[in-house]
């Protein structure tokens, strides 16, 4: 597709254009289309079985759509449309994403699995760096107290030399936040970040989120199932209810829109 169709709204980073999947004989997803602001904590939610990670792995190339396009403004600002990328080649451009399933490595430091996030943006050679050349040894050092700094930033600076897999489940959380940071991020996808935690620290949580996109400029996208999390963190918020779009708007707008109702509740409010 030629370059000179790939526009979008100066102030969108993402939007999301007739995107279909299908598995075999079931449609997951069915002519989607939304679009991001910059700098818009965005929410997608449904029901249980509505799509909403299907949807994140056709915007992060885990899955290939079979029809629709993925248009990205990535750090550089260009504009592409990111179906068919290596899904190595995302992260480069500025879109990072978290898991349902924290995904550490158990055995190394807190500080090393944010290192981990940094990884993209070494240019020494895998040469230079096992010689411990000194132009290496610079950036190895420069991306040590970056990481330092994230740590500080996410509140677990005094953990960062022990061991990640004996970490409470919601410190995990935020080593994993942590390394999406490192990355310099344009756009954070959280996939169910709440899940497994406590009331207290979904609120830290919450909180996290909106430093974070204060902090780091970045735009976050996130499918969460704690409703009260979601309706009071995101800007906009779009709803789908078996891959299909139900009604896309701000907090109030969504929770009086029929449509959602009767996708939740299985009736609509005026025949409750």
């Amino acid at each position: 597709m030629s370059e000179n169709n790939l526009s979008m709204a100066t102030e969108e980073v993402l939007r999301i254009e007739h995107l279909s999947i299908n598995f075999g004989g079931l449609k997951a997803v069915d002519d989607l289309s939304f679009e991001i602001r910059d700098r818009e904590i965005f929410g997608l939610i449904g029901p249980n079985g509505a799509g909403k990670t299907t949807v994140f792995n056709c915007i992060t190339q885990f899955y290939r759509p079979t029809e629709g396009r993925v248009l990205f403004r990535t750090k550089e600002g260009r504009v592409e449309d990111l179906v068919g990328q290596p899904v190595h080649s995302i992260i480069r451009k500025g879109l990072v994403r978290t898991f349902q399933n924290v995904e550490l490595v158990n055995e190394l430091s807190v500080l090393d699995n944010v290192l981990v996030g940094a990884h993209i943006d070494f240019k020494s050679s895998g040469l230079a760096q096992a010689l411990r050349l000194p132009g290496a040894r610079r950036e190895e050092k420069k991306m040590r107290e970056k990481a330092q700094e994230v740590l500080e930033f996410m509140g677990i600076a005094a953990l960062q030399n022990e061991v990640a897999g004996g970490q409470p489940y919601g410190v995990r959380k935020k080593v994993e936040m942590a390394r999406t940071l490192m990355c310099g991020p344009k756009l954070i996808i959280l996939d169910e970040p709440a899940a497994g935690l406590n009331d207290v620290e979904t609120q830290q949580l919450a909180e996290s989120i909106h430093q974070v996109r204060e902090k780091y400029e970045c735009t976050v996208l996130l499918v969460e199932h704690d409703m009260r999390l979601v309706m009071n963190i995101c800007d906009r918020i779009c709803a789908i209810s078996f891959g299909k779009f139900l009604a896309c708007g701000t907090p109030s707008q969504i929770q009086s829109d029929p449509h959602v109702q009767e996708a939740y509740l299985g009736e609509k409010e005026d025949e409750a």
